[in-house]
């Protein structure tokens, strides 16, 4: 359904710092990045779609965070929502909801909400119901 997601960013090297342990930490590809343009992108995996992008805005004018605008990505378990929250508060992002389940949503939805050093408002979730050990 999606071909690739941007988000745009004030300070390329601040949002690249941010982004790349935090795609990482989901599994996520590295599929470019060049400074010069600047912009980076990873790829969903097996790939080569969706790709989630950075860069500065087209227009030259100030990165602003959408109101009402949210990217989320998917977790394949419950561990992996929370150490990549924790890393994305780590890299300097900012709370906007612990891990936890959300029942309003579906009984299994765990997800954690935090922005990007640029107020861009992120997800990460998880569909599945908690392992048994």
């Amino acid at each position: 359904m999606f071909s690739h997601i941007t988000v745009g960013v004030s300070d390329f090297d601040r949002a690249l710092a941010f982004y790349r342990p935090l795609m990482a930490a989901l599994g996520q590809t590295e599929r470019f990045c060049d400074p010069a343009r600047p912009w980076a992108g990873w790829q969903s995996s097996p790939g080569p779609r969706p790709l989630f992008v950075i860069t500065r805005p087209f227009d030259g004018q100030p990165a602003q965070a959408g109101n009402g605008a949210m990217t989320a990505f998917l977790a394949a378990d419950r561990a992996t929502v929370r150490r990549a929250y924790a890393i994305a508060l780590a890299q300097g992002g900012q709370c906007e909801g612990a891990p936890g389940l959300r029942p309003n949503y579906h009984p299994h939805y765990y997800g954690a909400y935090f922005r990007d050093p640029d107020g861009n408002k992120l997800c990460v979730a998880c569909h599945e119901e908690e392992a048994q050990d």
